[in-house]
């Protein structure tokens, strides 16, 4: 599954660029992976600065308030939302996978799906798009207006392509999903699209109740809470 959608409206998104606008970048090699340090070249908001906290709050709350990324994810945990930039020499990420399992103080995180969510405008920089290998499927190539998010499952391998003008923002993080199968969120997903029209068509009709009740037990039968 990998679905693409709004998370920050304009609001927020002024804020987070205030907040990004002298915010101290380190080496981005220093939080990756073994693997994907070889591949890595970008630099990454300061843990633990102030405007990372601040950021962190701001893109934690507007995943709480969205209920696209609560329908698709099912997040049972969520990693603290990281920020990069891409611009100049530190332009690149290679193709590497994620770690299965990410930590972050005493909190761990199996990395069920991944998320990107842009922070600059398309038209602000040239190349920085992630490309998401797919096994036996076309490459998908994501880049979005900013604001949007894109969330995809955590197993596939990707990069962002060198940025040769301008600077790439964006907050990235894992979600733990309480269904740690792709195969059955995706049809829960598709399950609670098909309820949703359903009740906008015939209100709580007999077929919406019991339809939502098959949601609930999937659910139910899947969920790891």
């Amino acid at each position: 599954m990998l679905l693409t959608f709004p998370v920050l409206d304009a609001v927020q998104l002024r804020e987070a660029r205030r907040l990004l606008k002298d915010a101290p970048w380190n080496d981005g090699k220093a939080t990756a992976g073994m693997q994907a340090a070889q591949a890595k070249n970008n630099e990454q908001l300061a843990a633990g600065s102030a405007q990372a906290l601040a950021l962190q709050s701001l893109v934690t709350t507007a995943l709480e308030r969205s209920p696209r990324f609560l329908a698709a994810a099912l997040p049972r945990k969520l990693f603290p939302p990281q920020f990069n930039r891409y611009t100049g020499s530190r332009n690149a990420y290679g193709p590497h996978v994620d770690n299965a399992v990410r930590f972050s103080g005493n909190l761990r995180v199996r990395t069920d799906l991944s998320c990107t969510v842009f922070l600059a405008d398309p038209e602000d920089y040239e190349g920085g798009e992630l490309v998401i290998h797919g096994a036996g499927e076309p490459r998908r190539r994501v880049k979005l207006p900013a604001g949007h998010a894109v969330l995809y499952p955590g197993t596939r391998v990707h990069e962002v392509t060198p940025v040769t003008r301008g600077a790439r923002l964006a907050s990235f993080f894992w979600i733990e999903s309480m269904v740690r199968g792709d195969a059955q969120r995706q049809l829960l997903l598709e399950l609670d699209d098909t309820i949703t029209a359903l009740r906008n068509a015939q209100g709580e009709s007999a077929a919406t109740i019991a339809l939502t009740g098959t949601y609930h037990n999937l659910l139910r039968m899947w969920a790891d809470t």
